[in-house]
């Protein structure tokens, strides 16, 4: 072991207390994680020299993966400990971040992939799954023209976000690692793996859709993680409505709902909420207003139940 190395393993030791104080996830343990991290920057003479130079900054990178209860595991492809800007940061994977939707409970699953001009893409409504005719083996797919993710809730709903090749890169251009390759030529991950860059971007905006559950601070802090400190100019988020008169009237469509009195009525509430949650783009007010009818369907039922039982 050179001598860098050795100091290095014994920072990140010595933030044992500070890693077991912060850690979100039992699973993580700090043996094995602080063992990823020395293999990481062990590999690398460049991360390893860049450690040397701000060590505090591996210290924080450690900490961080048990703040945000994820692993530096090479096998899991998680997370990653990358030299950048004069530190070392801990980057997430778009595959990490869906783990921790999975992980919390959020979703049961979602897939994030690549849309080729040669390809068939259609997506059809909010709570349905989108179809992609994909050609894997094709020599010449053509243009790489977008990207969605597709996460299947709890519930068994499809909850689909698509952008444009030309959406992703006006995200991509705003960020600091992109616009130092532009002025310094110096490489960033949009330049070496801009098909996992596209597939992060689909995830982290779709992931604002995704159902909130009380155990998914996990997945906001890494969200939030990449956002300050990742550099990729993902806080924005779409409105979901240009103008107030188009958007969408989750208040009065959940009113309806309450006041259904049979699962017909209701139904034709429920039809009219999503068209019109889908015409003012509001994804998330989609999903609040789902969860007030299935609440709504339940009570109706229930008062079925009743009334069966009483007649008899």
């Amino acid at each position: 072991m050179s001598n860098a190395l050795a100091i290095i393993t014994g920072d990140i030791y010595g933030a044992k207390d500070a890693f077991q104080q912060a850690l979100a996830a039992p699973s993580i343990k700090f043996e094995a994680e602080a063992g990823f991290a020395i293999q990481i920057l062990g590999k690398s003479e460049y991360a390893l020299g860049m450690a040397m130079k701000n060590r505090q900054s591996v210290v924080d990178a450690v900490t961080n993966v048990a703040a945000i209860g994820i692993s530096l595991n090479p096998a899991k492809k998680q997370a990653y400990l990358v030299p950048r800007d004069n530190q070392i940061c801990l980057d997430i994977s778009y595959m990490g971040l869906i783990d921790l939707a999975v992980e919390c409970g959020s979703i049961m699953w979602a897939q994030a992939n690549l849309v080729y001009a040669s390809e068939i893409f259609e997506v059809d409504g909010f709570d349905k799954p989108p179809i992609h005719k994909r050609k894997p083996l094709a020599k010449d797919k053509g243009e790489l023209i977008g990207a969605y993710v597709v996460a299947k809730t709890p519930d068994g709903d499809y909850l689909t976000e698509v952008m444009s090749i030309s959406e992703i890169y006006d995200v991509r251009d705003r960020s600091s690692a992109w616009k130092a390759w532009i002025s310094k030529q110096k490489k960033c991950p949009w330049v070496t793996d801009e098909g996992e860059m596209c597939r992060k971007t689909l995830v982290k905006r779709g992931s604002k859709y995704w159902p909130r559950v009380n155990s998914d601070e996990r997945l906001a802090r890494a969200v939030h993680h990449l956002n300050t400190e990742g550099e990729e100019g993902l806080a924005e988020v779409r409105t979901p409505a240009a103008n107030a008169a188009d958007a969408f009237d989750l208040a009065g469509f959940i009113t309806q709902a309450n006041a259904a009195t049979t699962e017909a009525d209701l139904t034709k509430v429920y039809a009219a909420a999503m068209a019109a949650a889908v015409a003012a783009n509001d994804k998330q007010g989609a999903v609040t207003f789902k969860t007030a009818a299935m609440a709504r369907r339940t009570v109706l039922r229930e008062q079925n139940t009743v009334d069966m039982e009483s007649t008899q």
